[in-house]
Order: C-alpha cells, then structure tokens, then sequence
C-alpha cells in the first residue's frame, strides 16, 4: 500500500535537528589532557543502563510518586500474574480477566484500564505495546514471572514518556548481562500441571584485543492446562474442540561490546520472541451459573483459541564523552501477530443474539441453550486476526553543569517512530443439532469481516533539567508530540489521512528536610492522542485527551528497616477516551466520555521491627492502601456508541472498574535458612457501567435499558497467599506457593461478555538455582 506522508512542521524539524547537532558537540569539546592519556572512565559509572527510576535507593528522590520492583519483589510471593504483582503499589488499579494475567488491564490514577491503552508500556526503555499509537490496545504484555525488576512512574511521567502520559508509564527490566559467569534456574509444577521454567546464562569476558564482551542467552516458559470446566461430553465435542489452558515460551539473546577506546562506550542489541497458544474466551456466565460453578465455561465457546507470535529486538549504543555528558541512541523493531479466533454471537434458528444479552435476557433463555450445547443453533465465530508493527529510532542526551552554586542535569530526547496496525478478519458459522454435535461449518471469505490498516508516523520531542539549589530538586520539563495518520478500508475502497501537534509540559520538585526526609510534589500536564481513524475524520476529527495533575507527598526513611511514603493526588481529565475494546463499546471503537475528576491518596509502609535486634530473625512488613474518588463530571453517551460501558453516565456517577479503596499488606518470617511470607489483598465493589445500576443491563438507545451481562456491580474482593522457601545448599532454594489460600470464589471482571472468576486455590513447588 503506498500512502502519503505529511512532513513534520517546521518548529519540529527544527527541534530535532538542534538535537542532533547537540548529540555530537561534546566529543570535540573534549579535553585534550584526558584523550592524550589514553584514560578511560569507569564504564559501571559513566555508562548507566536505561531506566524509568533506576533503582530502590533512586526511587525516595523521585520528583513524583512511583515504585521499583525488583528481583526479590518478584520471585518472594511467585507471581508472574502482573495483575497480583501490582496490587502492591498505591496508585495502580487492575482489572483481571483471564485469572492468569495473559491480557493486562491497568489502570494508574482513573485513566481506563481496558488492555492497558492509556499507559506508556516499554520494555527495557522500548515502546513494547503492539501498536502503542495506532492501536494501543496491549494484547500483548512483557510476562512478569521472566523480569528482572518493574519499574512504575505515576504523576512525573507526562515529560519524559509517551504518547500516553495521562496514566503514567510501566517500565518491565529483563534480564541483565552479568558482569561475571552466571546461571541461574527456577522451575516449578502445580495445580492443573502448571509448569514454569526459567533459565538463563550470561558474562562479560575481557577480549583478546581489548574491550570487553558480553552475552545472556534466556528461555522463559510457562504452560497449564487452566482451572476451567469447558462443557464438553463425546456427543458435543466438535472438530478442532480445546481445553481451557496455555501454552507460553519466550528465549531472548542479548549482545554487548564495550571496544577499548579512550571514551567508554557500549553497544547492545537484543533480540526476544513469544509465542503463545492459549484456549481463552469473551464468553463468560450467566449469575445463576457463576453461583453453581464458577469455573464452568458453555460448549459454546470450546473452539476459542488464541495464537500470537511477538518479536522485539533493538540495537543500543552508549557512549560518555565525559562523567558529565552522555549519549544514548537506540534504535528498534518490533512485530506482534494474534488471532483470536473466538464466539461473538448465537442464532438460535430466529435471530442473531448478542453474548451479553444471551446471558442476561430471560427472553433469550433459547439462545442461551445454544451455547450450554443443549439446543440446535448456530455458533457465530469470527478470525480476530491482526498484525502489528512498530520501529523507530531515539537519542537522549544528558549533560551536567552548574551555573555558580546551582547545579543541573540537562536532559533531552527525540524519536522518529512509526506503527500500523492491518485488521483481515472473517466470520465462521457452527451450525449444532440439539444434542450439541457439530452438524455442519461454512467459512466467510477472508478480509470479509475487516481489511483495513492504520498506520502513524511520529516525531516525539522533550527537554527537561534537573535543578538543584541545596537540598532543593526542581525538574521542568517540555514534551512535543507531532503525528501523521493514515488509514485504508480496503473493502470499500475509502482512504483518510490526519495529522496534529501536541504538546504538554510540567515541573516536579524534591525537597530533602533532612536525611531521610523528603516533601515532594508537582503540576503536569498529560495527553493520550486519539486512534488514526478517529483522528483522521475529516468532518469531526477526535481531540486528544487531557489531563491536570497535582500531586503532593512525603517520603521517610530512617535507615534501619522503616520506610513509609503518602501522596496526595488530583486529576482532571479533558475529554477522557476509552478503549473500544473487550465489548466496552458495541461498534468496537472507542469514545470519549468528557471531563473525569479523580483525586485520592496512596500509603505505603515497610517496616522490620525486629531490624533493630541482633538476632537472625526478620520479620518485615509492608500495608499499602489508596483511596481513589473518580467521577464523571458531565453527562457521557461515550462517542455516541449507546452500547459502551461509559454510556448513559450522569454527572457524578463513579467511573466503571475504579475501586473506592483498595489495600495490600504482607508479612514474613526469616530465620537462617528459612522463610515464611504471607500476603492478603482487599479491592472494594465496583460498578461495571457508568450507569451505576445493580442490575445487568446496558443503555440500549436514549433512556432504554436492554438485559446484558456486561452490566451490573461486582463484589470486593479478598484474597490471601502463602510461600515458604528453604535454602537447603548455598546455591539451591526450595519453595512452595499458595495462591487463593481460602480459596475464595470471586467475580474479577463482567467484560468481556458476563461475569468471568478469579483463580481459585492453586499451588507451586519448585527449585531456584544459581548454577555457578
């Protein structure tokens, strides 16, 4: 396909060509003394890797509120659900789906948390959503369980990172190069044959010419035959039928050279694949059947699959020109390919019926028999097939100085990045006589359901400088963002074309008391642009959406095991859109809202009161709690789509799936060479519409309310979960994980279609291993 391309404007253009020129002024500004002697600056401090907050210890001088998971954080409660992890940070919503975390939705201070599309996602400082401008709908997310550290930035992300800065930005760290030869293992087997292995092996050797060379070869895999009850007898088993689990593999191989000339510089490049089968569906239950078994899922849908192929890749140099002036360029690819071949409706021999409403209609009970596999129909199934693409190349550079006693680190960045996103689907009928057989299969055309591609060009822009005055930290900031869209309907032959500038700015501050002691706050303002489709209407182009946001907050540390930080925070939303994604809008595109206050606070406290004995035991604690107020501040039909999630919201009604108060606390036990962990969980009731409305029902048109599943309240949630580990060898660790200890029965989501469970008891046993 041959598209148009609208160059960026001049004011862009400048910019980034001033950077760039910028990038090469300091190798001949360097001193002739240093390049005479043939030194060479300590590559540990003058080439520091890429990171959102870099460490535990640089997080407590953060401008703004955030978290950095490490290692440790990861492998002590086993997760590798994202969702669970999460629940630990004030500030982070989530909303599960599959009980497994396969497909995130987060949510950082009231943005919408459908599939994560309002967060800036990277991978190692890469944008790793699949289309994160075209289509930011993240079916595909960095898996938790094989990352070395996460790194979370809330108020203070809108300068540094986009294009969604109005929720923030989640930064997943893989594994490392070691310095040294390493090796390391971890496998596990549980409950439904649930398998988990990760293994890796790494170094950084001297070369023989000089310089240094290093390399990590990984593979992560993960595979269970899932915790649901498909219905399925002989007489209802069709062609292809699938279980309910998941099959997950991903190696990576990363690269470095650190050649032996006079200023340090490193080369990197990684390459990562997944590759994913998982049996998942839409389809939920009925109330009545989630009460019985939780855990059942309808014949119906037991030929949903989900296949997906991701490849990310990058190549990065380093280079310091001096200790107070470095470099980094990087540039990267990446392809994702899904198809979600799953049930979106029934005909019960009368009509066509939507899920939600086959689910939740009394007056539909005959299309609800189709599904159960108890009555003849047809199973109305569709190729969700899609591929992705993104690649573009970025350079920050950093340069310290000082104007008298004020000292600063300058920063600036640019990106010229591209993404599509090409839709090819196709519908595929299952026609079943009244026992639940197959009787007869007819296939669409391909491309006959969507053929269209969208695709973004951008040129990304930012500057910001980090002022210190004393023990005062100031941190202004300016981002650009100036796009370019294009989107094709090959089926009917229509073609848009769009483009817009944005921009947004703020300013962070940190002020250190004393030690241990910082006040710190800020004023930011966010954007998240619209999709290419949207955007590029000609008659009534979509705007961005905007946000405000205050924080204010204190951090304490006294050294010696208590650490506790409290934030105030203040958003307001411009025009909020929400992903037309998982059912949350009936045409399956997005709409905006319109104005969203969210204000609310987050606690977190770790303390160890036995840090201060001198025995071996431990006993470290953490709580984390945050209070959330999100409303909407207008009346929301949600783009006019009456079917949406948001619509028929009043002024002051609560945002769907943002809890009122949400809390996390943890406590263990270490003595010698064994440990005890045990954590709980509690998120409050939250309404699934913004109607607000116990009841299960969608705004169907002006005023009228139609039965559909999607609609409703869900319960709070508690859950709580053990480990127990021994050091039985200096090198080797058993441990054992339960998950759901009280094995508790709960609704996590009524999207996509009806109200879907949370895992229910689960437990691991496993080894982790250092091999050298």
């Amino acid at each position: 396909m041959s598209c148009g391309r609208r160059h960026p404007p001049a004011r862009a253009r400048v910019l980034a060509g001033s950077l760039l020129a910028l990038s090469v002024v300091p190798a001949a500004a360097q001193p002739a003394a240093q390049a005479d002697a043939g030194q060479k600056l300590e590559v540990a401090e003058a080439l520091p890797p890429i990171a959102v907050i870099g460490s535990k210890e640089e997080a407590a001088a953060l401008v703004g509120s955030g978290q950095f998971v490490d290692r440790e954080d990861i492998t002590r409660q086993g997760y590798d659900d994202i969702h669970r992890l999460l629940r630990e940070i004030p500030g982070v919503y989530v909303r599960e789906e599959d009980g497994y975390g396969l497909f995130p939705n987060i949510s950082l201070r009231g943005v919408d948390p459908g599939r994560s599309s309002k967060l800036t996602l990277m991978e190692d400082g890469i944008l790793t959503a699949p289309a994160p401008y075209s289509d930011p709908a993240a079916y595909y997310s960095p898996t938790a369980g094989r990352m070395h550290g996460i790194e979370v930035l809330k108020g203070s992300s809108q300068v540094r990172y986009g294009p969604h800065s109005t929720g923030g930005v989640i930064n997943y760290l893989s594994t490392p190069i070691p310095d040294s030869r390493e090796g390391y293992l971890r496998s596990a087997f549980g409950s439904d044959n649930e398998f988990r292995n990760q293994v890796w092996i790494g170094e950084t050797v001297e070369a023989a010419g000089g310089g240094r060379f290093g390399y990590l070869v990984e593979i992560y895999q993960r595979s269970t035959d899932g915790f649901k009850e498909l219905d399925q007898p002989q007489t209802r088993v069709g062609p292809g039928a699938g279980e309910t689990g998941f099959s997950n593999i991903e190696p990576m191989i990363k690269l470095a050279w650190e050649p032996a000339t006079v200023l340090p510089q490193r080369f990197e490049l990684k390459y990562g694949y997944t590759e994913r089968d998982a049996d998942e569906t839409y389809l939920g239950l009925t109330t009545a059947d989630f009460d019985a078994n939780p855990y059942r899922r309808y014949a119906g849908s037991r030929f949903d699959n989900i296949a997906t192929e991701q490849k990310r890749s990058y190549l990065r140099h380093s280079i310091a020109f001096s200790e107070a002036t470095q470099l980094t360029t990087t540039a990267y690819y990446n392809e994702f390919h899904r198809n979600w071949f799953k049930i979106f409706g029934v005909n019960d021999g009368n009509a066509n019926v939507s899920l939600g409403a086959a689910l939740a209609d009394p007056a539909q009970a005959q299309a609800l028999a189709v599904l159960r596999g108890e009555a003849a129909g047809t199973l109305r199934y569709r190729n969700n097939n899609r591929e992705y693409s993104l690649r573009g190349i970025e350079s920050q550079l950093s340069q310290a100085f000082s104007t008298g006693s004020i000292q600063h680190r300058l920063t600036a960045g640019v990106r010229l990045h591209e993404d599509d996103v090409f839709r090819f689907q196709n519908n595929e009928l299952f026609t079943q006589d009244e026992s639940g057989a197959i009787t007869g299969h007819t296939i669409d055309a391909p491309g006959s359901q969507d053929n269209r591609e969208a695709s973004t060009r951008a040129l990304a822009v930012w500057i910001e400088d980090e002022i210190r005055i004393g023990r005062l930290t100031l941190r202004p900031g300016v981002r650009i963002e100036d796009l370019d869209w294009d989107v094709e309907n090959f089926n009917s032959g229509s073609r848009a074309e769009g483009g817009e500038t944005y921009s947004t700015a703020g300013i962070g501050v940190n002020w250190e008391q004393r030690p241990g002691f910082n006040w710190f706050g800020g004023l930011y303002q966010g954007m998240s642009p619209p999709d290419p489709a949207s955007g590029s209407d000609d008659e009534d182009p979509a705007e961005e959406e905007r946000s405000l946001s205050l924080e204010a907050g204190l951090r304490y540390s006294n050294g010696a095991g208590l650490s506790t930080e409290a934030v105030l925070f203040a958003t307001q939303f411009d025009n909020l859109i929400v992903s037309g994604n998982l059912g949350a809008s009936g045409t399956g595109d997005g709409g905006a809202v319109g104005e969203v206050d969210v204000y609310g606070l987050e606690y977190i406290l770790r303390l160890d009161p036995l840090a201060a004995r001198d025995g071996t035991l431990q006993m470290p604690m953490f709580v984390s709690v945050t209070y959330t107020s999100a409303e909407i501040a207008n009346d929301s039909n949600a783009g006019g789509d009456p079917e949406s999630i948001f619509s028929g919201g009043r002024k002051g009604a609560e945002l769907p799936y943002i809890p009122e108060w949400q809390a996390t606390a943890g406590i263990g036990l270490r003595s010698g060479i064994w440990a005890l962990d045990l954590q709980a969980q509690y998120v409050d009731a939250v309404w699934a519409t913004a109607l607000n409305n116990r009841e299960e029902v969608i705004l169907a048109a002006a005023d009228t309310l139609a039965p559909d599943a999607r609609g409703g309240r869900i319960d709070s949630i508690f859950l709580v979960d053990l480990t127990a580990s021994a050091q039985v060898h200096p090198r080797v660790k058993l441990f054992a994980n339960v998950f759901n200890l009280l094995d508790n029965e709960y609704i996590v989501s009524r999207l996509p279609e009806g109200p879907r469970p949370g895992a229910p008891l689960t437990a691991l046993v496993g080894l982790e291993a250092r091999l050298f």
